[in-house]
């Protein structure tokens, strides 16, 4: 006959598959307010991350990440820490897989002291001038704030709405994030160092 595990044995199975792993990510945490800080990750599991940074928020409200090498997730806050706090994370099972394979190369890239994974490292275009390209045809002229090979974040005193795709110079773009005074973007495709000048800005 079959045990029927107790609401204590499934708590403890899923702190097992989510297992937290100690990692230093960068990035930016968007609170409620829609204010925008940078932040650090403490530990980090497909479930959950704790995070430090200059504004706390309350527990209970919903926070938006955007992390180097990792990506957009977003979530609530679950508890407070000193400097910070932890949240949890809302996400698919096809991204918690994700997520389990992003944290488990960073860990073990930390412990065998490889060195750090390029892929979204800021690149500074020598021509911070840009075009976007609107849905409808119509076209707006902006400026590059930074440039990863992921994506870019862009000056801009316009409202466009979250998971608008355009094209930000010649590359196809979905915006990701709004924050005051611009919109964050990501690309399509990954982009190199040396065509950034030729593929995301304009002489205008």
């Amino acid at each position: 006959m079959l045990g029927i595990a107790t609401k204590s044995q499934q708590k403890s199975v899923d702190r097992r598959r989510h297992q937290r792993v100690s990692v230093q990510i960068n990035g930016r945490y968007m609170l409620e307010s829609r204010r925008e800080f940078p932040c650090q990750t403490v530990d980090m599991s497909p479930g959950g991350l704790a995070l430090v940074g200059p504004v706390v928020g309350v527990i209970g409200e919903r926070v938006i990440v955007y992390l180097d090498q990792i990506g957009r997730v977003e979530g609530k806050i679950v508890r407070l820490i000193p400097n910070g706090f932890a949240m949890t994370l809302v996400a698919t099972v096809r991204k918690r897989d994700k997520l389990a394979a992003q944290l488990t190369w960073l860990a073990n890239r930390q412990i065998l002291g490889l060195p750090e994974d390029r892929r979204h490292d800021r690149i500074q275009p020598s021509n911070p001038r840009t075009v976007l390209t609107l849905p409808d045809g119509r076209t707006v002229v902006a400026r590059l704030i930074d440039v990863s090979t992921s994506g870019a974040g862009v000056s801009t005193d316009l409202d466009f709405e979250l998971g608008l795709r355009l094209i930000v110079g010649k590359m196809p773009a979905t915006i990701v994030r709004k924050f005051e005074g611009g919109i964050a973007l990501e690309f399509s495709r990954m982009v190199s160092s040396a065509d950034v000048d030729t593929e995301i800005s304009v002489s205008i």
